[in-house]
């Protein structure tokens, strides 16, 4: 005897369908009327980022042309990339990259695993208190101007300084490290490190913080010594934001920072102090050609963009990990 269709369970898969690809077939317009409230939040952020990011880069054009403030930017006199093979063809252009590249790539390798290194010390405290007041020395000197970092730098290594008093009882006279070149590079990035690793530190705590404290109980029970511990849980939970924050450091090579690189200028110290953002203020601003600044900001730009993208494309190959 022919049993009877089951139409109910038949009409039910058929509706959840439906309803599914209705769903669907929602686009992104349905899902911006829903949280409009949200957008209207982001409106704000969008609208400064747009008015002093975008707008402003109709002025690049200047790099292009002969600017003159009387005419205008529309009406300055077209030169192509002349501005551009002049920077190329001046003869302190090598020194200037040069400079740059090596200020950069040292601040970058010395500089970057340390706050990995005191985020991961830091994790190892296990007394609250004692670990806040660590915290509060290691964050404050973020907080000191560069002009007074600057200041202190100077009169610390002046040939009266207290690291000279030291000095002079084995050599037979004082360093003037701010008048010789050979000691900028040192003097720049370990400063730079003392300053900002502290602060920098902070997103890695924050990372370690979500770390299950029974992972480390596991393998303490399994045998696994401190520094095990510290590869296979801590570096693997740091790993997502340690190359996203790679990514961005490389890509920020070429601005290393005016202001200090600036401050701690002297007349003896140029060889290895003058910087490409240095050369751009004193040309573009101080010597007031604007044209040849804006070409040489541009080319800046353009190295650390392609740099970025570089790296970004072969840390995704690597490990998969990507910026964007």
């Amino acid at each position: 005897m022919a049993q009877p269709l089951d139409t109910s369970a038949n009409t039910n898969n058929l509706t959840s369908q439906t309803s599914e690809r209705g769903k669907k077939k929602k686009g992104p317009m349905e899902y911006i009327k829903k949280n409009y409230i949200l957008y209207l939040f982001l409106l704000p952020a969008v609208l400064l980022v747009f008015i002093f990011k975008y707008i402003p880069m109709y002025g690049v054009t200047i790099a292009f042309k002969d600017f003159s403030p009387l005419k205008g930017v529309a009406g300055s006199e077209w030169v192509g990339f002349e501005h551009f093979i002049k920077f190329l063809e001046s003869p302190n252009f090598q020194q200037i990259f040069i400079n740059t590249i090596k200020l950069s790539a040292f601040d970058l390798l010395f500089g970057f695993p340390i706050p990995v290194i005191l985020a991961i010390m830091l994790n190892q405290v296990r007394r609250a208190k004692i670990k806040k007041n660590i915290q509060l020395i290691i964050y404050a000197p973020h907080f000191i101007s560069v002009v007074v970092i600057a200041g202190m730098i100077f009169i610390f290594l002046s040939p009266a300084g207290p690291l000279n008093a030291l000095l002079t009882l084995v050599l037979d006279r004082p360093i003037s490290f701010m008048s010789e070149p050979e000691y900028f590079r040192t003097i720049f990035i370990a400063s730079g490190i003392w300053q900002g690793a502290g602060f920098a530190s902070i997103i890695y705590v924050a990372a370690l913080s979500n770390v299950d404290p029974q992972l480390h109980d596991a393998a303490t029970i399994d045998g696994a010594s401190l520094l095990q511990r510290i590869r296979h849980i801590d570096l693997q939970t740091l790993k997502p934001t340690m190359t996203v924050l790679f990514i961005l450091a490389v890509g920020g090579i070429m601005t290393i920072g005016f202001e200090k690189a600036y401050l701690l200028q002297t007349s003896m110290n140029l060889p290895a102090s003058e910087i490409i953002d240095t050369y751009v203020y004193k040309r573009g601003l101080q010597a007031a050609d604007w044209s040849f600044g804006a070409a040489i900001g541009l080319f800046n730009s353009i190295i650390s963009l392609v740099l970025l993208v570089t790296v970004n494309t072969v840390v995704k190959k690597i490990n998969g990990e990507t910026l964007y």
